[in-house]
């Protein structure tokens, strides 16, 4: 029996499982197996991760019964071309077989993976083996004749002409030598193209998204423009955050994000330090958004006008920077949307409107949307939609999105599907601590970035288990994670007491650990002043506008640029993923490897988790992921200060003292 006609690959199995298989649906079962293929998320319910320019690396399970050669090959296309590209997979042993594809393209692309058993390879084969041992191989060589002639039956024009002069030649050559015309990669080549393709098997088409390189590897800084001003009696402008561009892109950054930049409501407006009554020259929380001056379209008029938005975007562009918006969906009381769609909204019994929680903190300033209200669809998702789409058009590539969680995942997945359709360059990230599934969920539905758990793991066992996570399926398919070492909302317990040497500490961690990290402005002068007991910071800049001397003593800027400058010479440090974890006898070092996969990129990573005592340890080489002996020679090169030695041995020795530096960031390579 043969086929030539494809057919999914998909077990054979009833509706009814006390039901038993029929002979009709064992004869139309496919013969080859094709499954754990890889990358792929929930059966490719949603699209795996990829990059623009970046090899994607394909694998799968592809088997049939008996000892038959099969041939598979992967197919790849951009999700709107018609045109299929084709590139045969490679047997890696044990059933798994692998092949890699570059896209340079933006947006939804598909790939499939198809088999077929192969009789001609098979019979090479076969062929070898055989005369190889010694073997007899009159009746193979008519055999493969008869099969020359059964590949010039199946084909026209030229490869018919050159398959039959193939055959013609056979009979004209000693035994050696038609063996070796038979076993020719040329030969191979013809018969291939002239195969049927018995029992072709295609597996179903798996969805992968793929982005710009921004969405792997960059850098972000936030910031308040209100707070760009050397006076907290007057209110910061776009034009005054051109002054601190180049201090920015310095320090190495690529993204500088702004939270909410709309009107702020005046209703149950916040005061200093999140007071419920605001004093007359309170600012107000941003992301209390809208007021008679507009709503998530317009600009906050103190900030500037539209025109100063433009040029700021413009600036920044020229010192390698592009602007990240805040998109907060939740509304302050004075917004538009309140009066010109009342029906968006959920409104109590008495007719006053609920305003936002999160036990134990409240929002009663702003007020959040219904998206299922019987008004809300579809016009607030469209409304929204073009919220995006708008701000799109004036520059902005990039959305942080402030908690995601609480808004409805359908919304998402259809929303961010949308823009990406038209402008396939725009990064969406995730805003979400809560639980994993739901964090894994947002970056399934499209999210390219995630914030993380990471913010809360200081311990050496909690962050290699972390990372390691994170370096595996599902997770390195469908998640990115930013490593932010703090918010406006978060002022980590650990930054609280730590001094300067904890925030090297964690900035470390964070550009050393994942491909993207952001920090809030004033980590740079080692800000810690919280609020007793809480992680928040005391007077926080959410409720005022807080000046900065940014060439204050004491601060980490050059630290901080001289990292960023390590992650763009290293492209091992591009991305979360490539981790590795190598003895170190100490449990207050974190000892890790961050390196590409052809190994000609390592970076060998230490950073001592206490930051107010002197640490030591003995720690290993790995040597062997070099392909070296445990007595090799190696070169190193401190990337902090450009330090180079010879280390000789696998078992070296370290000594971390955070009052000059909590870690150490060493190149290694061979020795020549």
């Amino acid at each position: 029996m043969s086929r030539n006609e494809p057919f999914e690959s998909v077990p054979m199995a009833n509706d009814h499982p006390d039901q038993v298989v029929s002979l009709s649906q064992a004869l139309l079962a496919p013969r080859l197996v094709i499954e754990d293929t890889m990358p792929v998320l929930d059966g490719g319910t949603f699209a795996a991760k990829a990059v623009s320019g970046q090899p994607v690396q394909v694998t799968s399970k592809v088997y049939s019964d008996g000892h038959d050669q099969l041939m598979v090959v992967l197919h790849w296309r951009q999700a709107r071309s018609p045109h299929w590209h084709a590139l045969p997979m490679v047997a890696e042993g044990n059933d798994l077989w692998r092949a890699e594809f570059t896209p340079v393209e933006l947006g939804l692309h598909l790939f499939s993976i198809e088999a077929w058993i192969d009789p001609f390879a098979t019979y090479c084969y076969d062929l070898e083996k055989k005369f190889s041992a010694g073997v007899e191989v009159k009746l193979e060589l008519e055999e493969g004749r008869l099969l020359l002639g059964k590949g010039a039956e199946r084909s026209t024009g030229p490869l018919r002409e050159q398959i039959l002069a193939l055959q013609a030649r056979l009979p004209e050559l000693a035994q050696d030598d038609q063996v070796a015309l038979l076993l020719e990669a040329d030969t191979a080549r013809l018969m291939t193209e002239a195969e049927h393709r018995s029992y072709l098997t295609r597996s179903n088409e798996f969805p992968l998204d793929v982005d710009r390189p921004a969405a792997q590897f960059a850098s972000w800084y936030e910031l308040f423009p209100r707070s760009i001003t050397d006076d907290p009696a007057r209110h910061g402008t776009f034009n005054d955050v051109h002054q601190r561009l180049p201090m920015i892109r310095d320090m190495g950054f690529d993204v500088l994000y702004f939270p909410p930049i709309h009107p702020i409501g005046k209703q149950h407006r916040k005061g200093r330090n999140n007071a419920l009554q605001a004093g007359p020259d309170d600012p107000g929380s941003p992301y209390a958004i809208g007021s008679h001056e507009g709503g998530h379209d317009a600009i906050h008029p103190q900030l500037g006008s539209r025109e100063d938005f433009r040029r700021l975007v413009a600036a920044a562009a020229e010192h390698g920077l592009e602007i990240a918006l805040d998109f907060a969906i939740q509304c302050s009381q004075d917004h538009p949307w309140l009066v010109e769609h009342p029906g968006w909204f959920s409104w109590r019994p008495d007719g006053s409107i609920r305003y936002a929680e999160n036990p134990p903190k409240k929002y009663q300033d702003i007020v959040n949307v219904d998206f299922y209200a019987a008004d809300a669809v579809p016009s607030l998702w469209l409304a929204l939609r073009d919220v995006v789409v708008g701000w799109v058009e004036e520059g902005v590539n990039t959305f942080r999105v402030d908690n995601p969680h609480t808004k409805p995942l359908p919304f998402w997945q259809w929303l961010i599907a949308n823009v990406r359709s038209q402008h396939p360059e725009v990064i969406f990230l995730a805003e979400a601590f809560t639980k994993p599934a739901m964090m894994a969920r947002l970056g399934k539905v499209g999210y390219a970035q995630s914030y993380t758990y990471f913010t809360w793991r200081n311990t050496k066992q909690e962050l290699r288990e972390y990372f390691e996570e994170l370096n595996q399926p599902p997770w390195s398919q469908c998640y990115r994670p930013n490593f932010f070492v703090n918010t406006p909302d978060i002022n980590p317990f650990f930054l609280q007491r730590s001094g300067r040497a904890g925030f090297l500490i964690r900035a470390a961690l964070a550009t050393m650990g994942s491909g993207l990290w952001g920090m809030y402005s004033g980590f740079e002068l080692c800000e810690g002043a919280a609020i007793p007991g809480k992680e928040e910071y005391l007077d926080s800049e959410k409720y005022e506008i807080r000046p900065r001397d940014f060439t204050a003593p004491g601060n980490i800027v050059a630290e901080i640029a001289q990292l960023n400058r390590i992650r763009r010479q290293n492209r091992a440090l591009q991305t979360h993923l490539g981790v590795a974890f190598f003895n170190c006898w100490n449990d207050n070092i974190l000892y890790f490897a961050k390196r590409t996969r052809e190994r000609d990129n390592y970076i060998l990573v230490a950073i001592s988790l206490d930051p107010h005592n002197v640490q030591e340890a003995s720690f290993e080489l790995p040597l062997w992921e070099l392909g070296l002996d445990d007595d090799a020679d190696t070169l190193g090169e401190d990337l902090m200060n450009g330090h180079r030695w010879t280390w000789h041995g696998k078992t070296q020795w370290m000594r971390i003292d955070p009052a000059y530096q909590p870690f150490g960031i060493w190149r290694i390579e061979k020795a020549h």
